[in-house]
């Protein structure tokens, strides 16, 4: 009996040759109807199984009745073949419960696991509260040692610098005078920015939809501008930061924000229709429309100081 040669398998090719080495074969006639010829190494379909010469081997030499039944076979047997991993939950390891006093066996399908990111351990359901395993008292892992061993005193410190920090800089707001957003209706707003359209000063290579025209003012109590207001346009894709930067400069008021220096020395951006301080890195057309009026102050910034450490 002829067996397949391992060089050819089926899952190769859809024809096999048969093994030269076997000592019953004494050669077979190809089956296909207008061939017949006598062949000592004859080939043979995967798919009609039936026996063919080298020039006939392939199902289109030999125009195959069942041509593409050995692919399909394979297919199947691909399917059926489970992939590496398959049937297992890839995602739990069991593993006994955090709490030194529990013998219960986490991660099965039977006692599921429960992360505590507090403490970031897990534990079985009856102790997955943070009452229940006394997370308040645990140091978690992965963390410093040091950081949190007086953490509860650090903590009710840094509170309390929170809360006077906070009153400081509203007191700070409370005593400079802002201006306010004029009660105007929406024709008289349209002749406003049109006019500001006329007079503003900017990059006039920048494209007109691009454009975002604002009135610029320095606070006199905090500057000594030597122009205290201008009309400027700027592009809607700057960040605050940037226009602070080209306003500052047009103001002639001074600007070393990026000397790295406190906050009582730094220029923010007061956005007067938002009544609040703009980020720098707020786009200018996410925060600003044509019309609106902006004010450089300085000392008034909300960087929050390092709590914790200080």
């Amino acid at each position: 009996m002829a067996t397949p040669s391992a060089s050819a398998s089926p899952e190769e090719s859809s024809y096999t040759t048969m093994d030269e080495k076997d000592p019953t074969l004494i050669g077979t006639h190809c089956q296909y109807t207008y061939c017949n010829q006598l062949d000592f190494l004859p080939f043979r379909c995967e798919s009609c199984r039936g026996t063919f010469c080298l020039d006939h081997r392939s199902e289109s030499g030999h125009k195959c009745p069942k041509a593409g039944e050995w692919a399909a076979r394979r297919r199947r047997a691909n399917l059926s073949t489970p992939s590496l991993g398959a049937g297992k939950y890839m995602g739990e390891v069991e593993k006994p419960c955090a709490d030194p006093k529990c013998k219960t066996t986490i991660g099965t399908s039977l006692s599921t696991s429960v992360h505590c990111s507090t403490c970031n351990r897990d534990y079985c359901l009856k102790h997955r509260l943070k009452e229940d395993h006394d997370c308040k008292n645990l140091i978690p892992i992965g963390a410093r040692v040091g950081r949190f061993s007086t953490q509860p005193d650090k903590a009710l410190a840094a509170f309390g610098k929170l809360k006077a920090w906070g009153a400081s800089q509203k007191a700070s707001m409370s005593e400079r005078v802002l201006p306010k957003p004029k009660p105007t209706s929406a024709a008289a707003r349209m002749v406003a920015v049109n006019n500001l359209k006329k007079s503003a000063k900017g990059d006039a290579k920048l494209a007109p939809e691009k454009r975002v025209y604002i009135f610029v003012d320095a606070e006199a109590a905090t500057t000594t501008s030597k122009f205290p207001s201008g009309e400027f346009y700027y592009s809607k894709d700057w960040v605050i930061g940037r226009i602070l930067d080209a306003a500052a400069k047009a103001l002639q008021v001074e600007n070393i924000n990026n000397q790295g220096l406190d906050e009582k020395s730094k220029l923010r951006v007061f956005h007067v229709e938002g009544g609040r301080l703009l980020e720098f890195n707020e786009k200018a057309g996410d925060s600003l429309v044509s019309g609106n009026r902006i004010v450089l102050l300085r000392g008034v910034g909300p960087a929050i100081p390092n709590l914790i450490e200080a």
